[in-house]
Order: C-alpha cells, then sequence, then structure tokens
C-alpha cells in the first residue's frame, strides 16, 4: 500500500511539473511569424512592417520575418495572406491602397478585405507627398499647375502603381486643379522614386516614409502634402489645400492584419504588443522619422476604419475611371 501510494504521488508529481511544459508549447507565438510585405523593399509599407517585425523580435524574443510579395498594387500579397492558416503565423502589413482602394479597381479579385481578413493592429497614417527632384525646374506646385495648362498630358507623374490611394491623390489633385498629368504606374514606391531622382518622370507622387530619406538628402524637392493639415515631419511645406485646392485631403494608412477565422486570443496578443511597440520613444521617433504619425487602435477601432473608408473609396475609384481588367 506504502509503496501502491509512492508511485502515485511520483504520477502526480511529474504530471504537475510537465503541466507548465505542455501549456508553453502550446504559446504563441511558439515558431517564427511571416509578416508578408505586399510591395517592394524600400516603400512606405516595407519600412514600417520591417520597424514592427524588427521591434517585436528584440523587444519580445520572437522570430518576425519580413517577406516581400509585391505586384498588382498590392494586392498580390494580400491574395497570398488572404490564403494562408488563419493562425497567427502569417500576417501582412496591408494598407488604405491595397486594402480600400485595390478592392474596387481591379476586376474579380478572390477575396473581400471586410470579410476575408481580420484587422489586428493599426500601425501608423501619413499624407502623401508631391515632389520633384532637386534639380526640375518646378519649385512649386503653381508651377505644375502652369505647365499642365500650357501642354495638357506632357507632365508625367510616378506612382507605386494602378490601385493605390497614392495613384488616386495624383487623380484627384488633377480634377481639383483642372489639369491633365500622365500617370506612370510602378511596382512599387522605390522604383518611381528612383526614376524620379533620375528625372525619367516629371513629379512623384508618394507616401512619406516612401520619400523622406531623399527628401532631407536634398535629392528630392517637396512641392507639397495632400493631408489638410501639413505634416509634423515637413512643416514648412504647404498643403494642396493651402496651394490654392480648398478642402484637398488625401491621407493613407497602415496597418497589421490576419488571415479571416485568425483566434481572437491571438489577435489580442498581437494587437497588445503592437500597440506598446508605438507607445515607445524609439518606436515613435522611428515613425514620425520616415514622414508617418503613430497611432495604436483597438482590433475593432480598426476593423471600423478599414469597413468605413472601404465604402467611401468605392465612389471614388469610379469617378476615376481607373478600371483595370
Amino acid at each position: 500500500m506504502l509503496l501502491r501510494r509512492h508511485i502515485l504521488s511520483l504520477a502526480a508529481l511529474a504530471c504537475a511539473l510537465g503541466a507548465p511544459a505542455v501549456q508553453a508549447q502550446g504559446a504563441y507565438p511558439s515558431k517564427p511569424i511571416r509578416m508578408i510585405v505586399p510591395f517592394p523593399p524600400g516603400g512606405g509599407t516595407d519600412i514600417l512592417a520591417r520597424l514592427v517585425s524588427s521591434k517585436l523580435t528584440e523587444v519580445n524574443k520572437w522570430t518576425v520575418v519580413a517577406d516581400n510579395k509585391p505586384g498588382a498594387g498590392g494586392t498580390i500579397g494580400i491574395t497570398e495572406a488572404v490564403k494562408a492558416a488563419p493562425t497567427g503565423y502569417d500576417l501582412v502589413m496591408g494598407q488604405k491602397d491595397n486594402l480600400v482602394i485595390g478592392p474596387w479597381l481591379y476586376k474579380n479579385l478572390p477575396w473581400d478585405p471586410t470579410k476575408d481578413l481580420t484587422a489586428v493592429a493599426h500601425v501608423a497614417y501619413t499624407p502623401v507627398v508631391i515632389a520633384t527632384s532637386a534639380s526640375s525646374r518646378f519649385k512649386t506646385l503653381a508651377d505644375v499647375v502652369a505647365a499642365a495648362k500650357a501642354a495638357p498630358g506632357t507632365i508625367t507623374y510616378g506612382s507605386p502603381g494602378n490601385g493605390t490611394s497614392i495613384h488616386l491623390a495624383g487623380d484627384l489633385f488633377e480634377k481639383a486643379a483642372g489639369i491633365k498629368l500622365s500617370h506612370v504606374p510602378y511596382k512599387g514606391s522605390n522604383p518611381a522614386l528612383m526614376d524620379a531622382l533620375a528625372g525619367n518622370v516629371d513629379l512623384l507622387v508618394s507616401s512619406l516614409p516612401s520619400a523622406m530619406g531623399q527628401i532631407k538628402a536634398g535629392k528630392l524637392h517637396p512641392l507639397a502634402v495632400t493631408s489638410a493639415k501639413r505634416s509634423s515631419s515637413l512643416p514648412d511645406v504647404p498643403t494642396v489645400a493651402e496651394s490654392g485646392f480648398k478642402g484637398f485631403d488625401v491621407s493613407t494608412w497602415y496597418g497589421v492584419f490576419a488571415p479571416a477565422g485568425t483566434p481572437a486570443a491571438v489577435v489580442k496578443t498581437l494587437n497588445a504588443e503592437v500597440n506598446k511597440l508605438l507607445a515607445t520613444a524609439d518606436v515613435k521617433a522611428a515613425i514620425n522619422a520616415q514622414g508617418a504619425e503613430p497611432q495604436a487602435m483597438t482590433p475593432e477601432q480598426f476593423s471600423t476604419l478599414l469597413k468605413t473608408e472601404y465604402q467611401q473609396w468605392k465612389g471614388i475609384v469610379e469617378a476615376s475611371g481607373a478600371k483595370i481588367e
């Protein structure tokens, strides 16, 4: 009897000692996380995705790896994220471009952002900047408007691609100014930036994070930002509204998404950890340095933002006539 009790006591102790190990194996995350980036390296989405990934790795001791999947205005990367298993190990840095505008622009996309993705954590928002190379003949937005009116269709502007809020910011500016520009779409912000610096396109319409490095270096000259208020990163650069086009206001946002069906506990964990990062001085400074503004949200707040703007931009896309088959 004593021997039996001893054996049972040892078994109970073994179970008790083993319980934490079993629980630890089931904790999230227990393996590397992939952060899909739907644009090429060097652009605003890539910069912020890598910042979040590296900080989660550094601070939390997780392994978060950025994986660039560019093309089709960011919709290729989103498609890959939608098809991934909803386990929390495949995330995507989405943005207004590919989630709010792309679905209305591209025909027969195999997903609906409001149904096939889960909003996890809003990261930042930023105005769009209209810029030229430092050697350009255009020194103000008024110079561009005057030249475009004198020779319609001859002034070119590069954007990260069809289906982006940046592309449509250019389209909305054309309508507001009553001018005709020639849009040159690229497969991401960095290729457009390089061609603008080389003078292969007259203007660059870009997110601030993508352009800020070259603006700081003096190689890119900002003419205006598209937000209602001036950017805190470029306080001396006027808004499009200040430049004579009252009420003009276009900005974009970035945030982390997961496939629909991702467990609520995983979403809650990710949201809490990203929001902690956004509250730190070094992450705030890093985001501000790129011309963006950090902004934390709950998953519910971020989901509401997505759904609201998804409906708002349907009419803007349709009015632009920029449908892609």
